[in-house]
């Protein structure tokens, strides 16, 4: 599969979920869940392999210590957990999961390659995608530098049916894993913020704004406008109108809720049809 074809797909749990990963572990974890099957069950035993070239082509990185790299990348992510809130809507008084995202490294030396191996518990948010989840191409975030780009920038694809999402400023410093010294509103702007927005804006597919709300005296909540740019737009079909589950694509984006996707937009308006 080209590199340019590569598309993540991810359950909104973990999207939200609570982590934080360096950028090259970042990297490494969504070539590999680039390379999952999103539509059918996935295998604790599946292996996901990524050489030394394929991980320097994608993020244009150099090629000569792409190997130890991938090698070190691995080992340091093989000890790094996410945090997965409710994580099983039938089990009430169970308030997160805590798992490691990966459960086996494979490493090939001669070739070049390793192979990742994802935890068991990671499975059910990787694959067999029905409900809700988040997908874009791997490429709009291979050349971001700042690691809150990469996760900022999933959590504006969950809205990017309504182009605005506002998110409140302890949850977010919670789910990036962020120390008490972001408590500062001047820190967490200056090395979060943006740099994500910086990033979003130069690298990938849209350009984003944002805003700060205040409860009483002190901001609360930050408010992202965005949108895709331009030249990124995909032209409209002249034949025959993209459908999704029977329902045209245009009239998706026009009626589909915040937060929801466009299947499960499908559906609702088809039920209301009936």
């Amino acid at each position: 599969m080209s590199k340019n074809n590569l598309t993540v797909y991810k359950s909104n749990k973990v999207i939200e979920a609570g982590y934080k990963l360096s950028l090259n572990e970042q990297r490494l974890i969504l070539c590999c869940i680039a390379k999952v099957n999103s539509s059918k069950p996935l295998s604790a035993s599946e292996r996901f392999e990524v050489t030394a070239k394929e991980f320097a082509a994608h993020f244009k990185i150099s090629e000569d210590r792409a190997y130890q790299t991938l090698k070190d990348v691995s080992e340091q992510l093989f000890e790094r957990y996410v945090i997965i809130d409710n994580p099983d809507p039938t089990d009430k008084d169970l308030e997160y999961t805590r798992t490691r995202w990966i459960s086996a490294i494979n490493y090939y030396p001669d070739k070049g390659k390793v192979s990742l191996l994802f935890s068991p518990l990671m499975l059910p948010y990787l694959s067999e995608l029905t409900g809700k989840f988040t997908f874009y191409q791997l490429n709009q975030i291979s050349a971001m530098s700042s690691i809150y780009g990469i996760r900022l920038y999933e959590l504006l694809m969950q809205w990017k049916s309504t182009g605005e999402r506002e998110i409140e400023i302890d949850w977010l410093k919670q789910q990036f894993e962020l120390d008490e010294s972001y408590n500062r509103m001047f820190n967490l702007k200056k090395r979060v913020i943006e740099p994500a927005i910086k990033d979003i804006n130069t690298h990938s597919n849209y350009t984003v704004e944002w805003t700060q709300r205040k409860t009483g005296r002190r901001v609360t909540h930050l408010t992202f406008i965005f949108s895709e740019k331009a030249n990124n737009k995909p032209s409209k079909p002249r034949v025959k109108e993209a459908m999704i589950l029977g329902v045209p694509r245009s009239e998706i984006e026009k009626k589909a809720r915040a937060g929801e996707t466009w299947e499960e937009a499908a559906v609702r308006i088809k039920a209301q049809k009936h």
